[in-house]
């Protein structure tokens, strides 16, 4: 008898540390993945969530976007309203100006212009009254009105052009280069289902 009760008290201790392992051990690393599984999902929802008081993501961003152009709009106009300009109409000039000494179609005008001009015929009528651009109806084609940037265009754009540099400064000038071609990127990406292939914005001038 003595001799069973030792190879029984023998044989406990043997047993224990297996069924404490598997009574701390393995609840212990359940809890951390389903904790793990549990934080991946929020982050994911997170991700995908629009910030409190926006309907949805996109939302987010177009509001972002418009509340931007608002606080940068300030600054030119501010500028091109000391020279009694509106920013369409400077833009006119520079499309006119690249295509100097040719002429262009009004209607290849307002197809170019970065923002839309529901009447462009006013807008040119205000340049032409200052002797800042001429327009003409050509001897083949009555129907088309061409459009040219006079010498007192020129100048005024010449006159503006550190002006114009100094402000997108302002607007600008806090992002890196970095920064500023990954914007560009987005936008760009954002806007291109949106465009008009017969009038997509193209800079004049691209530079790194």
């Amino acid at each position: 008898m003595a001799g069973r009760s030792n190879g029984s008290s023998e044989r406990t201790p043997k047993q224990r540390p297996i069924s404490i392992v598997l009574t701390i051990v393995v609840p212990t690393i359940i809890k951390k993945k389903m904790k793990a599984a549990s934080s991946k999902r929020s982050k994911t929802s997170a991700a995908g969530a629009p910030r409190r008081g926006f309907d949805s993501l996109q939302q987010e961003a177009f509001l972002n976007l418009w509340r931007t152009y608002d606080r940068m709009r300030a600054f030119e106009d501010d500028l091109f309203s000391s020279h009694g300009l509106t920013a369409q109409q400077y833009n006119a000039l520079r499309l006119l100006r690249a295509e100097h000494p040719a002429t262009l179609p009004t209607l290849v005008v307002a197809a170019r212009l970065v923002s839309r001009a529901p009447d462009i015929t006013r807008l040119l009528d205000k340049l032409q009254e200052r002797g800042l651009v001429k327009r003409e109806r050509p001897a083949g084609n009555r129907r088309v009105v061409e459009v040219g940037i006079t010498t007192a265009g020129l100048e005024l754009l010449e006159k503006l052009a550190g002006q114009v540099r100094e402000c997108h400064q302002r607007q600008m000038g806090h992002l890196s280069h970095a920064q500023l071609r990954e914007l560009i990127a987005l936008l760009e990406a954002a806007r291109r289902p949106h465009e008009d292939p017969s009038g997509a914005f193209c800079p004049e001038v691209r530079t790194d």
